[in-house]
């Protein structure tokens, strides 16, 4: 069975927004696998009230269909929104490469999710939150049509630069013995002093943002991330 190889995203919530293009080149030069797009904050307004899914709003569609002319890189798009199928489309449109929808917004239709995520020719993943069980996303793992990924969160989505949930690694070390070769992503909080335990939990692609874009070093990081991820898989 194939080993799930290791990927660095950066997270380009970390970046210079008014400089992304050159931003997502540096990345991309400093030897980014992936380059980490956080979606999120589509309000609804329901029964005379508005609901959100995280306090925060950041990239939409133009943004990656403007940084896609700029890179061909793996552009990792995870939907922090309460009804991530209005943007199949748009991104797919825009070039987006993974969609990472979240499973506590998509309970009822995650199946159609995931087959419009793969009629658009976008790698199809689910999310969850820190409070949420993981054996809720079997299913998706293991349907006809299956998710590609999951991401398990390390921290409540919203914000970067929160601390790391060593917690949460017990998700991540069930998803590895169950799914030997799924690609399993975290994501919050990591960084050179968390990746060791990221990685021998059995995450193989590793979004890290403040670590990254703001170290004197970036290509060190990301190096050092990537070795991480190796030598616990060759432990494993």
């Amino acid at each position: 069975m194939a080993t799930a190889t290791a990927k660095i995203a950066p997270s380009m919530l970390s970046s210079d927004f008014a400089n992304l293009a050159s931003e997502a080149h540096r990345m991309c030069q400093c030897g980014a696998d992936w380059l980490h797009m956080d979606i999120m904050g589509h309000f609804k307004v329901e029964l005379g009230s508005i609901g959100h899914f995280v306090p925060n709003l950041t990239i939409g569609a133009p943004v990656i269909e403007s940084l896609r002319k700029h890179t061909e890189i793996f552009m990792d798009c995870h939907l922090m929104v309460t009804n991530p199928l209005d943007y199949v489309e748009p991104l797919g449109k825009a070039g987006a490469s993974g969609f990472t929808f979240h499973y506590e917004a998509a309970k009822d239709n995650w199946q159609e999710l995931i087959l419009k995520i793969k009629e658009k020719g976008m790698k199809p993943a689910v999310a969850v939150k820190p409070g949420t069980p993981v054996e809720e996303i079997y299913p998706l793992v293991e349907s006809e049509n299956p998710v590609e990924m999951v991401l398990v969160m390390t921290v409540e989505p919203g914000f970067g630069g929160q601390k790391f949930m060593p917690e949460m690694m017990d998700k991540v070390r069930t998803l590895r013995k169950k799914y030997p070769s799924l690609d399993i992503e975290v994501d919050g909080g990591l960084g050179i002093s968390t990746i060791d335990t990221a990685a021998s939990a059995g995450a193989n692609c590793i979004v890290a943002g403040s670590s990254v874009f703001g170290a004197p070093e970036p290509a060190h990081v990301i190096s050092s991330m990537r070795k991480s991820v190796e030598e616990a898989q060759k432990k494993s």
